[in-house]
């Protein structure tokens, strides 16, 4: 019930902030500035050290009004570590059948990156409800409406390369939601969180225009 409740959260709110950070402390004040612009599903990836304390400290201030998940979880191990620290969805920039396994044994949604049809399909097999496309600006909205296609039913969130501008054309493409980083977050190199809020909130307005 709770990988159902999940899914349909991250398609209701459908932008995910992808935050990378050199601390977790800048890692829990830059998804602090995206909740506040009211984007309420935040992906910390393992890219930042000590990610699990940021998400165990976003869950323990922000758990009863974001999505807090971990993201660049390359192996199930530490997609472990993100679970015991309150992760409620794990991401990856590939497929990893074992980490899959991990996060299909606790009921937690697994996004991995794919990039061709094959790996979707392998994808589908381990029980993967949303497929990662990463690098985003690597293929375009045109990509997904060419595998979508033959699979139809595919799930896709685009993540690398999504702004304002172009969000319109993702969505339109049939993805399920985007992710944003940079675009998002580089404001806080010169400690501008005010900005990211602004940013954030631009975005969430931005999807329920277009989502209707």
């Amino acid at each position: 019930m709770k990988k159902l409740k999940v899914l349909q959260s991250l398609t209701s709110n459908g932008v995910v902030a992808v935050i990378r950070a050199d601390h977790p402390e800048d890692a829990y004040k830059m998804s602090k500035a995206c909740i506040e612009g009211g984007l309420t599903t935040i992906e910390v990836t393992f890219t930042t050290p000590g990610a699990d304390e940021a998400i165990r400290r976003l869950v323990a201030d922000y758990g009863d009004r974001a999505l807090i998940g971990a993201g660049t979880v390359l192996d199930p191990v530490t997609a472990r570590i993100a679970l015991l620290a309150g992760a409620e969805f794990v991401v990856s920039p590939s497929l990893d059948e074992e980490t899959a396994k991990m996060c299909s044994l606790y009921g937690i949604p697994y996004m991995p990156g794919v990039l061709t049809l094959g790996e979707a399909k392998e994808a589908l097999k381990l029980g993967v409800d949303v497929l990662k496309l990463f690098p985003g600006s690597a293929f375009g909205p045109d990509f997904v409406k060419a595998i979508k296609g033959p699979m139809p039913y595919l799930n896709i969130m685009p993540t690398g390369g999504v702004d304002l501008a172009n969000m319109e054309q993702w969505l339109k493409a049939g993805c399920l939601a985007v992710g944003i980083g940079g675009n998002l977050t580089a404001p806080a190199k010169q400690g501008r969180y005010d900005e990211i809020t602004r940013l954030a909130a631009e975005y969430v307005a931005k999807f329920k225009e277009l989502r209707g």
